[in-house]
Parts: C-alpha cells; sequence; structure tokens
C-alpha cells in the first residue's frame, strides 16, 4: 500500500521581486554608480536556516544580504570553496539596479573589489604606449 504525498500548497506572495540566483546574479559583472566595472559575482551570502539544520513549514524564505566576490578562479579549477576571509562582500543595500549587470549605487573606489582591475590599469595596461588614453 502506497501513501499518497500531502498536496502542495501554493507559493505565498512575495514582496519584492524573486530573483534566480544562478541565472541573475552568479558571473554577472558588477558596474558603480558610473557604469565603471569593479568585479564579477562569484558567490551570495544569505540569511535563513543554517545549512544541515531541518526547515520548519513555514518558515521565511532566504534573503540575499551581500555579494560575494574574490580569489576563487583557483577553486573553479580544482574544486572546494575559498576561506570567507578572502571574499570580498558588497552588502545588497549597495545593489540600485539588476539586469543584465549589476549597478551599484556607490562608487567602486570605496570597494576592495575592484583592487584586481586597478592594479592591472595602473601596473599594466598603463605602460602599454596609449594605455593611458582614453579612446572617447
Amino acid at each position: 500500500m502506497t501513501s499518497s504525498p500531502a498536496p502542495l500548497l501554493p507559493a505565498p506572495q512575495v514582496a519584492g521581486r524573486v530573483l534566480d540566483a544562478q541565472l541573475h546574479l552568479l558571473d554577472r559583472q558588477v558596474l558603480d554608480h558610473d557604469g565603471v566595472p569593479v568585479t564579477t559575482v562569484d558567490d551570495l551570502e544569505l540569511s535563513g536556516p543554517a545549512v544541515d539544520v531541518e526547515i520548519e513549514p513555514g518558515t521565511a524564505a532566504p534573503v540575499v544580504t551581500a555579494l560575494l566576490t574574490g580569489a576563487v578562479l583557483g577553486t573553479r579549477i580544482f574544486g572546494g570553496r575559498p576561506p570567507s576571509s578572502r571574499l570580498i562582500r558588497i552588502p545588497w543595500k549597495d545593489v540600485a539596479e539588476v539586469g543584465v549587470v549589476l549597478r551599484l549605487g556607490i562608487g567602486g573606489e570605496r570597494l576592495d573589489a575592484g583592487w584586481v582591475e586597478r592594479w592591472v590599469r595602473d601596473k599594466i595596461i598603463a605602460r602599454i604606449p596609449g594605455g593611458r588614453h582614453d579612446p572617447r
């Protein structure tokens, strides 16, 4: 004798926008309020229950609290996870728009997330003949 599962309840109405993290957030480029590239999104920080904890019915859905970025290339190639101390945290409250790219409501110079791009710009690109010239 088999028992049928309990019927699914309709999804609750949500205040705000529902995003598919993999589709709308991960690996997206992040631009500051001036449209200058800052970084790409490598991971997300979520509110909600801890990992490996039973989720009770009626528990609120997790909410994105921050974008995480950092040196993750090695872990993508070889597997594993970078230590959280190596990830740079961009609070979700600083995200102004989610589209093809993520736009921040703040300047990128304030964030440590763009240090690699600034270093490449200042130490490598600037030394190439014409590298300091803005083609606009």
